[in-house]
This record gives structure tokens, C-alpha cells and sequence, in this order.
């Protein structure tokens, strides 16, 4: 006992010799020295590898006594113990750093201590007495850390994936319906970041809707390999101390247990050496932050001003924008959405640096892997959260100042050229640029075209979609109203 303290402790022993652990813990010796060995970042690991693990030694144990290698009372303890875990008890015994050394073993055996220590506890013994429940010949009977970590990884990936996946379709919606409101405003379309093109607003939310659904199909088809496991290959692949009723069983048996859609892998030996797949998941995650932080970018700048800026749309105001200026409101939602998606991509260097640094039958960079995927993940997941609740679904259209840039824009030029030349029409706009005149204005005072056929060239529908239809001479009339 510490007689300063007062915390009893038990001694533990592993291959590295004896060490004092505290008695009233879950974890063990092997947890102990990987908690003093990686104090990397100081947080906890994440929730979800926690019940991806319980999830494993679950379906291990089941299978090991479906085949006879675990004796019924054991496997049951075992299993209560994960399902205990899975209820949310014992996180503050997973002591590991998400960043360790030993490709993800100190993460494993830390899950092996606490489900032994627990079953032993459940079975009338103390913890430590793995005469009863032993971590590895029990707890990890038929598995190795190799395949048991990146199996983890991959579920936890697509749990926090499909939350994201929610969000997403959230976001999608907020577009379309902000596309739908907003169809017949029309302003002024930007390339260059100089006049262009008339454009209307509905058609800017339509493309950010249509840029977020190709975003989820790349997500779905990248996930598709999540669900892909090397459990039952042990060591490196082989399969080496698994029973072979065991290597037909686990994975249908984790899918059972864990209600999620997985397969074993066709090669096992691959499937232990490469995690390409996990490049693949960053990556369709980084492509979806790029795309929101374009977009955030544009709605930071039709917002701009509000009187020295475009101001063609209004975002909602959430706080205060300074502690000098009264009154300023500044763009906070889409500034965290642009934050987010610069360390998504950095998250995403990492992660593919990890993946090419495998060497022969193992990457030992798992823990680096999964720590930058889970954030990039979970902070995306959030950053569309408040994007939808405090951001898009709050923009309202400053119709009349967008429609007063197209009026007094060069842009329209373009629409004429077609009728009078691009000589001439570039000798109009540049007389407007200098005269500070409208193009229109110009255009009847020389007589080019006629003020019927200048409406209709001018004509908002005329010049933003391709021809008249049914479809646009509605929204003609919508335009007009």
C-alpha cells in the first residue's frame, strides 16, 4: 500500500519484468507501461475504437466457444465484460495515448486488461489473477494485434462515417431549398474574381447542392472497403494459431454481433500489409472539406461589405465580429468551415505518408492512421452540423443590391456580342468602364439594336439558361413579378 496515497496496488508481471499497479483498476501492467512510455497528446482514445474493440473480443469469444477453445463460463464472462464496455462502463481504464509506437499492441492489450480484469471479477476473483481470465490466451485467443487493430480502425471509420453521412444529406437539403428560394434573384456571375456573366442565385445553390451529392457517392464508394477486414489472418496475414473453424466464423460472427454489413478479405496477407484503403477514405473526406471550404469561401465574399463589399446575400449574425469595432459582424460559421478543411488536409498528408510507410507484412503506423482520420471525421461531421443549423439555412438574398450590380455591370456585354461584333462590343464596354454608364444606355444612345430587341437580349431568363421552355418561361414571369 502507499501510505501516502492510500492506494493499494497488486503486482503484475510481464515480459519486461514486475510492476506495481494499482488495485482497484481495470487495466493492467502492459496499459501501465504504454500510458508512461506515449504521452503524446493527452487525450483519450477515441469512444468509438473502445466499443469497436469490445466489439471484436465479443465476437472472439463467442466464436472460441462455438468451437471449443474457451469453456462456457469464461467465454460468458468475457462477453458480459464487452458487453459492459459497450454500455459505456470502464473508458477511464483505457489509459493509452491515441499516438503510441508498436503498430497499435499497447491499444489491444490495453482492451485484453480491462474485459480480463472485469471476467475475472464477475467469475469471484481479483484482478490480476489471470490464472482465471488471462488477457492474451483468453481475452485474445485466436487473434493478434494486427488484425485486430486495423479491423477496429475500419469499423470505427465507417460509424463515424455514416454520422457524417447524416450531416451531409442535411446540408444537401439546406442547399436545395435555399436553390428553390432564391431561383429568381439574378446577379451578377464572377470569374476571376472580375465581372462575368449574369447568374442567379438559385443556380449558385443548385451547383453546392450538386457538388455535395458527388462529395457522399465518392464517400460511399470508399467506404465500401472499410467493411472489408483482415480479422483471422493473426500475425501477418496466415492465419497462424487460428483455429480454422475460428477463421470461418469471427468475421460473420462480428458482423452479427457489431449489426454492421462486414466481409472477411479474399487475401488476408494483403489485407494485413496495405491500408491503401484507409488513403482512400481521407481522401474522398479531404475532397468533401475542399468542396465546403470553396464554398465557404463564397459566401464569405457575396457577403462581404455589408457597404463596401458585395452584400448580394446576408449571412445570420451569431456574435460579435470584434472587440474594437461596434457593430461588426463577421463570416465565424464559414471561417470554422475553412479551418476544419485545412487540417483535414493535413490530416490527410499524414495519413498517406503512414500508409507508404509500411514495410514487408505490416504498417506499424495504425495509431497515427486512425488518430488523424477519426479527427478529420468527427470535425467535419461538426463543422456541416454548424454550417446547416447557424449558417445556410439562415442566408437570406439581398435581391435589389444583386439586381443593381447586373444593371450597371460591363458583364452583360457578353450577352450582345453576338449582335453587334466582339470589336464593337468590347469598344461599348470599355466606353462604359470609363463613362461609368450602363451598357444598355450606350447601346441605344449609338443605335446599335433596337429597345424591343435590347429587352429581349437583355432578357434575365435569355441569359442564364441555354433556351425557352416551359420551365423558363415561368421563370420569366417569376422575374418579372
Amino acid at each position: 500500500m502507499d501510505s501516502v496515497n492510500n492506494i493499494d496496488y497488486r503486482v503484475e508481471k510481464d515480459s519486461i519484468g514486475m510492476k506495481d499497479v494499482p488495485g482497484n483498476v481495470y487495466y493492467g501492467v502492459q496499459s501501465m507501461r504504454a500510458a508512461e512510455n506515449f504521452h503524446i497528446t493527452g487525450l483519450n482514445i477515441h469512444p468509438e475504437i473502445i466499443n469497436s474493440l469490445a466489439y471484436i473480443k465479443k465476437a472472439a469469444a463467442i466464436t472460441n466457444l462455438e468451437i471449443g477453445l474457451l469453456d462456457r463460463k469464461t467465454a460468458e464472462a468475457i462477453i458480459q465484460a464487452c458487453d459492459e464496455i459497450l454500455a459505456g462502463q470502464f473508458r477511464k481504464d483505457f489509459i493509452v495515448d491515441p499516438i503510441q509506437g508498436g503498430a497499435g499492441t499497447s491499444l489491444n492489450m490495453n482492451a485484453n486488461e480491462v474485459i480480463a480484469n472485469r471476467a475475472i471479477e464477475l467469475l469471484g476473483g481479483q484482478k490480476g489473477d489471470y490464472s482465471i481470465v488471462n488477457p492474451n490466451d483468453h481475452v485474445n485467443c485466436g487473434q493478434s494485434t494486427n488484425d485486430v487493430i486495423p479491423s477496429a480502425g475500419k469499423m470505427t471509420s465507417l460509424r463515424l462515417l455514416k454520422k457524417l453521412k447524416i450531416e451531409l444529406l442535411r446540408l444537401h437539403q439546406a442547399f436545395c431549398e435555399k436553390a428553390e428560394e432564391f431561383d429568381h434573384v439574378l446577379k451578377m456571375g464572377r470569374t476571376q474574381m472580375q465581372d462575368a456573366v449574369p447568374i442567379r442565385l438559385g443556380q449558385e445553390f443548385k451547383a453546392y447542392s450538386t457538388a455535395i451529392m458527388r462529395d457522399l457517392r465518392r464517400m460511399d464508394k470508399a467506404m465500401e472497403e472499410m467493411s472489408t477486414l483482415n480479422m483471422g489472418g493473426t500475425a501477418i496475414g496466415t492465419g497462424i494459431n487460428a483455429d480454422v473453424n475460428y477463421l470461418k466464423r469471427i468475421v460473420p460472427n462480428l458482423a452479427k454481433v457489431s449489426n454492421m454489413e462486414l466481409v472477411q478479405a479474399a487475401d488476408l496477407i494483403d489485407a494485413t500489409q496495405n491500408l491503401d484503403s484507409f488513403v482512400a477514405v481521407s481522401g474522398a473526406v479531404k475532397a468533401c472539406a475542399v468542396t465546403l471550404s470553396k464554398i465557404a469561401n463564397d459566401l464569405r465574399l457575396m457577403s462581404s461589405g455589408p457597404r463596401t463589399g458585395f452584400h448580394e446575400i446576408d449571412l445570420p449574425a451569431k456574435q460579435n465580429g470584434s472587440s474594437i469595432m461596434p457593430g461588426k459582424v463577421n463570416p465565424v460559421i464559414p471561417e470554422v468551415v475553412n479551418q476544419v478543411a485545412f487540417n483535414i488536409i493535413g490530416n490527410d498528408v499524414t495519413i498517406t505518408m503512414a500508409v507508404e510507410a509500411g514495410q514487408l507484412e505490416l504498417n506499424a503506423f495504425e495509431p497515427i492512421i486512425f488518430y488523424c482520420m477519426f479527427q478529420s471525421i468527427d470535425t467535419l461531421s461538426y463543422a456541416v452540423q454548424t454550417f446547416v443549423n447557424n449558417c445556410v439555412s439562415g442566408i437570406t438574398a439581398n435581391e435589389a443590391r444583386c439586381r443593381f450590380l447586373v444593371d450597371n455591370s460591363v458583364g452583360i456585354i457578353t450577352a450582345i456580342c453576338p449582335h453587334v461584333g466582339y470589336q464593337k462590343a468590347a469598344d461599348i464596354a470599355k466606353k462604359a468602364m470609363l463613362s461609368g454608364k450602363p451598357v444598355r444606355t450606350l447601346i441605344l444612345q449609338e443605335k446599335l439594336i433596337g429597345e424591343e430587341e435590347l429587352d429581349h437580349i437583355l432578357d434575365p431568363v435569355h441569359m442564364t439558361e441555354p433556351g425557352i421552355s416551359g420551365k423558363n418561361l415561368l421563370l420569366k414571369k417569376k422575374l418579372e413579378a
